[in-house]
Order: C-alpha cells, then structure tokens, then sequence
C-alpha cells in the first residue's frame, strides 16, 4: 500500500514536472517567433522614432504616444529596453532594432522620409493636397492605396537592415496616426498569421488596410497584401 502511493506520488510529481517544462517551452518558442517577427533580440535595447503632429513640430499626436506605448510594452514582453527620439533622429540604428513609426507627408517623420528613398525605392507617398484624389495616397506595385479620412486608411509596414547596422528597422508609415496605432495593434495580435503569409521574415514589406474607422477607430484592421518585391525593388 505504501509502495503504491509512494509511486502514485512519484507518478504525479514527473507528470507536473513534464507539463510545466512543456509550458515552459510552448512559451519560450511563442516568444522566439515573435521576436523574430519584430526583429527583436531579447535582452537588447530598442528604439522608438516617434514623428511629430502633421504641421505641428516638437509635438506628437496622442494616438502616436499610444501606438509608442504600444510597442514599449511589446519590448517589455520580449525582455527589451526602450530608448525615444523624435522624427528629425540622424544617425544609424547600430545594435539596437528601430521601430519608425509616422509617415512623411508634411514633415510628420522626417526619418521615415530617409528610410523609404534609401531602402524603398518602389514606394511613393503622395503630399497632402485636398484638391487632388491621391492626396497622400500610398503607391506601390503601379497601385495607389487612396486615403480617406475617418473611414479607410492605409498604413505601409517594412522591415529591413542598413547596411551600416546589425539590427532591423520596423517601419510603420500610416496615412494618419489611426494608421499607425492600427497597424502597431494588429501585428501585436495578429503576427504570426500575417508571418505564416509573407515569403521573408528578413526583410519584407506589407499594406495594412483600417476600415470602419468612424465606428471602430483603430480595432478594424487587416493584411491587406505583402508588396515586398515591388517596394525594394527599383
């Protein structure tokens, strides 16, 4: 009798043993696909290049600030540091993986500006103009992805590694700041569905489409289709 609940003890102590290592590992390798997605190295630092308000230098949009929050706390699940520089940051991002978040139109970031004419030569964004229908529209592929306000938007997203660094760039250059908090939200959730799509993780490039926008603000968005061999390309 002894013997037997001594073994049933034994039996129930490997079993949790087994069933937390398993966890334990499910967990770690959720964490690696994530961080590989990103860019991100655990324990290494981050940075954050946040663009100003559109016409509005030295400010940042709150749904910026959010969208930044949103990827401190992303870092912070994967064992990283931020560090914070505005859109007029020169210089190259080294060892640490940059997260650009705003687009160029109006001098909103100033280093998204420099990072698509260096490394994305297929894409164009078109400058603010309300009399014409490709104000700020995005054109990749021989295709314009038009902005409309408060109803659809479109934010462009791309990962790369200049040639001067040894960490990635993850580029989030949104038609608004709802774009940009939109696609920050999405990929947090939605990264390894949008990964299992792309045919590089090393370097890619995606149009993330927000709809519904008046009702759902940034909580509606979607893969709308990788353009990487159009974006890089000449």
């Amino acid at each position: 009798m002894v013997a037997n609940i001594g073994i049933g003890l034994v039996t129930s102590l490997l079993g949790g043993v087994f069933v937390w290592l398993w966890e334990r590992a499910k967990r770690t390798r959720e964490v690696n696909r994530r961080a590989a997605f990103f860019g991100v190295r655990p324990g290494q630092t981050c940075l954050i290049v946040l663009g100003n308000k559109y016409n509005a230098p030295g400010t940042a949009h709150y749904r910026d600030v959010r969208a930044a929050i949103e990827l401190s706390l992303l870092a912070g699940e994967l064992g990283c540091e931020v560090t914070v520089e505005p859109g007029d940051f020169r210089g190259g991002n080294g060892d640490r993986t940059e997260f650009c978040v705003g687009g160029p139109t109006g001098g909103a970031n100033i280093r998204t500006g420099g990072h698509l004419a260096a490394h994305l030569p297929g894409v164009t964004v078109h400058p603010y103009d309300g009399t014409r229908p490709n104000s700020v529209a995005i054109e990749v592929g021989g295709e314009k992805y038009l902005f409309d306000r408060g109803n659809q938007e479109y934010a462009l997203v791309a990962k790369f590694t200049p040639v001067e660094s040894s960490s990635p760039v993850f580029l989030v250059s949104g038609q608004t700041s709802v774009a940009n908090l939109a696609a920050i939200h999405f990929l947090r959730r939605e990264y390894a569905r949008v990964a299992g799509r792309l045919s590089s993780l090393e370097r890619f490039c995606v149009l993330i489409k927000i709809s519904g926008i008046g009702t759902y603000e940034f909580h509606r968005a979607e893969l709308e289709r990788e353009v990487s061999a159009a974006a890089f390309g000449p």
